[in-house]
């Protein structure tokens, strides 16, 4: 690594320098948080646009997942409070749709519970991007969050208006059987190479604090950035009362910063968005945009709660970034 973090930093900036897995380990071990993370928020300045994209999501079916992800309150192999619902109608996706827009939202995503949306829901979820565009035409770019879909639905996605796949790799290839044992992580980086073929931007991150060390974090990062997506989401963890995760010690503030630092130091132009679990850093998460972070999803997630949109654009505002 160079001398000082800054340094680091200056030559991320202005030589295009690929920060290494040691750099990494190094940024995450330092003494000077402070410094490494004013770093990571000139690395934003420098190389992502100027200002934040406000994206948000649509829980379009939820609840039994036959999925044994360990951190999910919606897979049946837990007993938790998560309720199931059956596949949204296009007319009341639309509508929400509708609303968001008029929120500001730019960015909205369908997301459903599952290994992979099929049959007749598919072809709703399909009907549903038609009626969102015939909505709302180009207020709102679409994605999708189906799970792990074929070739042939990814393209029947762009083909009905979807710009952008989200699917995440959730962390480090050596940690993920920690976490899920359903499915492997190689299904994964197969759906995102299936979404990237059908001409799909891709949106795709993961969770931090499920008892990952620093070096499974750097490795998932790594994993993203060879990925080449546009888009990366930042959840961290809220254990939820009936999973396997739910007693898991939550991340200091400081350690939660340090890693979206990190992050940015290895990604520097790419979206760092900010999840779920922002909240925990106090102040609807502002300390994230100063740390390395430049996006958000507002409002509600699958199973827990967000920050209105009115509250985020006016943090955001604060900031200078909206």
């Amino acid at each position: 690594m160079k001398n000082t973090i800054l340094e680091l930093a200056e030559s991320v900036i202005h030589d295009s320098y690929v920060v290494s897995e040691d750099d990494a380990m190094d940024l995450y071990q330092s003494d000077a948080p402070e410094e490494l993370f004013s770093a990571a928020e000139r690395i934003v300045q420098s190389c992502c646009t100027k200002k934040a994209e406000l994206c948000s999501i649509i829980n379009a079916k939820q609840g039994r997942c036959p999925e044994n992800c360990r951190y999910c309150a919606q897979s049946a192999h837990w007993k938790t409070s998560c309720t199931s619902t059956q596949m949204i109608l296009p007319e009341n996706a639309a509508l929400t749709a509708e609303k968001a827009a008029a929120e500001h939202i730019t960015r909205l995503s369908l997301v459903t519970a599952g290994r992979a949306l099929s049959g007749s829901d598919f072809d709703t979820a399909l009907e549903c991007f038609r009626a969102i565009s015939k909505r709302c035409g180009k207020k709102l770019k679409l994605c999708a969050s189906l799970g792990i879909l074929a070739p042939e639905q990814m393209e029947q996605l762009k083909a009905a208006g979807v710009t952008r796949y989200h699917h995440n790799i959730e962390t480090s290839e050596s940690f993920f059987p920690s976490i899920c044992t359903t499915h492997t992580y190689k299904d994964r980086i197969n759906t995102i190479r299936a979404a990237q073929n059908a001409g799909l931007e891709i949106c795709s991150g993961g969770i931090i604090g499920m008892g990952e060390s620093r070096k499974n974090r750097i490795e998932f990062a790594a994993a993203i950035r060879s990925l080449n997506v546009q888009s990366i989401p930042v959840n961290i963890l809220t254990p939820i009362a009936g999973t396997p995760f739910q007693d898991v010690p939550s991340l200091s503030a400081e350690e939660i910063l340090r890693t979206l630092a990190v992050f940015r130091f290895m990604m520097p132009s790419q979206t760092i968005r900010c999840a779920a679990g922002r909240k925990t850093l106090g102040n609807n998460g502002e300390r994230a945009f100063r740390s390395g972070a430049n996006a958000l999803i507002s409002g509600d997630f699958l199973t827990t709660s967000g920050s209105s949109t009115a509250e985020d654009i006016a943090m955001l505002k604060r900031l200078g970034l909206y």
